[in-house]
């Protein structure tokens, strides 16, 4: 009887147990379970050619002195042959000083197409490359960064040497630098806030090189007062508004770094960091960190804050170690880089960018070399790997239609890469939308219809999202070609984002996908 009991009991739990399976199998596979109608197509992804989509890929770094970096070719012993960085660049970065962009009041070089900065924008636009600029104030260890005129109008500034008198750093606090610099940055948003030209403004600017970290306010340095916390605050508002309210097209980025605007660089995070940064993101700034690769200094802070960000805010690396000059690399507490094996480091930036999720890694003057010539595979794992690569792997589709009857469009779409495509970013505000087009056999689109609710920025690695799209093919009767695209809303619905695939793209970025007979 007890045995009895036993297996009946035994019976009714795995009966219950293969109910609850069944029921879960049958939720999981619901939305591929159902009926579809239409013509399946299925593209064909394309997991290797360097698409210059924004916020995306290899960034160029370029000096802005030298017209003629893109002639530079490098030697690949992978493929046995040369080849230009900027062929597989996604943008250029111009790290360079106020002084050089404004050298006078009133006087802005980008804006003289004879001047070597000019030049070099020009030649960066004829290769398809928007530019990206962090604008360098600190004068300690490169000289005059800020402009003389700004000195000479009553500036106050702080000399960490006096035998160098030309190294002057200005107070970002003051109200003669404050004024100037607004200045300088409401004209260089005049010709650079448009997202065709530009990528990204790295939007701080402030301490060494320009970091956001090591920003002096009073004339002790680098030392910490009573009233270190109320000033940088004060200026970190100041200077995050500026940007915020000039640049409002085009990304903002801001190095997260553990001691941000602190007269300090190195040591525990500062309390404040965090809630300062996160006060930037919420005026639309993206994430930037200059450490990638040196595990010293990029440490647990940093890795938290990137992952409480992921796929809410981009990320742009670059790496810490500078391997072709004076850094000594190989002493990293990771003990993973041999003194001259810069194929080292360059492992230890994909791999912390690769944890990152970041979607634009660096080709920095001066490292570039070790990437093409010894790291290879790895500029071409982060090209197939990294970033976001975005594609319809399915689509079903009418082959025919009534004029003026209302037809289904069934999709789904993958990203491929491990970042994702920052759709959300207030400067973009959501302009790519996923939208299929109505053809004729010239190639002219004659309809688009949009698709509200597919949104790719939630189209994450390994997660496909499919969409239903109702489509009201009110034309005259003929054979028309069903076409797809990311397009810009703010471009008259224009193909904003080249898809990874390979098929008949049309000339404006539309993919090919089938014929419909409308009758």
């Amino acid at each position: 009887m007890i045995k009895s009991s036993y297996n009946l009991m035994l019976l009714k739990l795995t009966t219950a147990l293969l109910c609850v399976a069944a029921l879960a199998c049958k939720k999981d596979s619901d939305n591929d379970a159902k009926p579809i109608s239409g013509t399946l197509v299925k593209p064909n992804y394309n997991r290797s050619t360097v698409f210059r989509n924004p916020l995306n890929g290899w960034v160029m770094y370029a000096g802005a002195d030298n017209a003629n970096y893109w002639d530079l070719n490098f030697y690949v012993p992978d493929l046995g042959k040369s080849v230009k960085a900027s062929d597989y660049a996604s943008a250029c970065y111009i790290r360079t000083s106020w002084a050089k962009l404004n050298p006078a009041d009133g006087v802005y070089a980008w804006r003289d197409p004879n001047s070597a900065l000019g030049k070099l924008i020009k030649g960066a636009e004829d290769r398809g490359l928007p530019i990206a600029f962090r604008i360098v104030v600190d004068g300690r260890d490169q000289g005059l960064n800020t402009p003389q005129f700004v000195f000479d109008a009553g500036a106050k500034f702080y000399l960490e040497n006096a035998s160098f008198p030309a190294r002057r750093t200005p107070y970002p606090q003051d109200a003669v630098f404050k004024q100037y610099y607004a200045k300088f940055i409401t004209e260089l948003a005049k010709d650079f806030n448009d997202p065709k030209k530009t990528s990204f403004i790295d939007a701080y600017g402030l301490g060494k090189w320009g970091e956001a970290h090591n920003v002096v306010y009073e004339q002790i340095g680098a030392a910490v007062t009573p009233n270190t916390e109320k000033l940088k605050e004060e200026v970190f508002d100041w200077v995050t508004d500026l940007y915020s309210q000039q640049f409002t097209k085009v990304p903002l980025v801001i190095n997260y770094h553990r001691l941000v605007g602190h007269p300090a660089s190195w040591g525990a995070a500062n309390a404040n960091s965090d809630r300062l940064l996160v006060k930037a993101i919420n005026k639309g700034y993206s994430l930037r960190q200059d450490a990638f690769g040196m595990t010293d200094y990029y440490q647990s802070w940093e890795k938290q804050f990137t992952k409480t960000w992921n796929f809410k805010r981009p990320v742009i690396m670059e790496g810490g170690w500078i391997t072709t000059g004076t850094h000594r690399y190989w002493t990293d507490p990771s003990g993973k880089y041999r003194e001259n094996h810069p194929e080292d480091v360059r492992q230890g930036e994909f791999d912390a960018s690769a944890e990152a999720a970041v979607n634009m890694m660096d080709f920095r003057v001066g490292e570039i070399d070790s990437w093409f010539t010894k790291s290879f595979s790895l500029v071409q794992r982060f090209t197939t790997e990294g970033g976001y690569r975005l594609y319809p792997d399915q689509v079903y589709l009418p082959e025919t239609l009534k004029s003026g009857e209302e037809g289904t469009i069934t999709h789904r779409w993958r990203n491929m890469g491990w970042g994702y495509f920052p759709n959300n970013i207030p400067q973009w505000n959501y302009k790519y939308k996923v939208a299929f087009a109505l053809l004729d056999a010239a190639g002219a689109v004659k309809k688009v219809f949009v698709d509200e609710k597919a949104e790719p920025s939630t189209w994450l690695k390994g997660t496909p999202a499919r969409y239903e799209l109702k489509a009201k093919a009110d034309l005259p009767a003929g054979t028309y070609t069903w076409a797809v695209a990311i397009i810009d809303a703010q471009k008259e619905n224009q193909p904003g984002i080249r898809l990874a695939v390979n098929g008949d793209m049309t000339t404006a970025g539309w993919l090919k996908l089938m014929n419909v007979q409308i009758k």
